[in-house]
């Protein structure tokens, strides 16, 4: 029962185990959350997140060792926790949170620098804090992108 209850959780309620771009769902479900946190207070939603990290990191850990992996593709936690960060700030509109999602999904694939590297940690932290990097990523470059837009708005039109 137990190890049926991390499996669960650990593939984001199942949307790991579908055939096609497990990641990129698991993302999907990352986008609720973060709607979720988002109406709440700036400490409410970073507790919030740094509770979601912590469950991802240990039901993540758990998930390997059962099954005896150690980052298995049906594992979608880690994208569902890690989406609040790419999100964080940057407000509801459509266009900021698909540019976000697209890069967070990026550069989780990708794996640029340090990415890769932090895979080497064991168990969980190893599972999760490739897709924190990966949302910091997405994070800085999509603020970026918003105020180059903002700016060029402003500039010339």
């Amino acid at each position: 029962m137990r190890e049926r209850l991390i499996k669960f959780i650990a593939t984001g309620f199942g949307t790991g185990n579908l055939p096609v771009a497990p990641g990129t769902m698991g993302s999907f479900l990352g986008v609720g959350y973060w709607w979720v946190l988002r109406h709440a207070d700036a400490w409410v939603y970073w507790l919030g997140f740094g509770i979601g990290v912590a469950i991802a990191v240990w039901c993540a850990g758990a998930a390997s060792e059962i099954y005896r992996r150690p980052d298995p593709p049906s594992v979608v936690l880690d994208e569902i926790a890690a989406v609040p960060l790419a999100l964080a700030g940057l407000g509801a509109h459509v266009w900021t949170i698909i540019t976000a999602f697209f890069l967070f999904r990026l550069f989780d694939i990708w794996k640029p620098p340090p990415l890769r590297q932090v895979q080497a940690f064991s168990g969980g932290v190893g599972i999760v804090l490739d897709d924190l990097l990966a949302a910091a990523y997405a994070c800085a470059s999509t603020h970026a992108i918003v105020w180059v837009v903002n700016w060029s708005r402003h500039r010339f039109w």
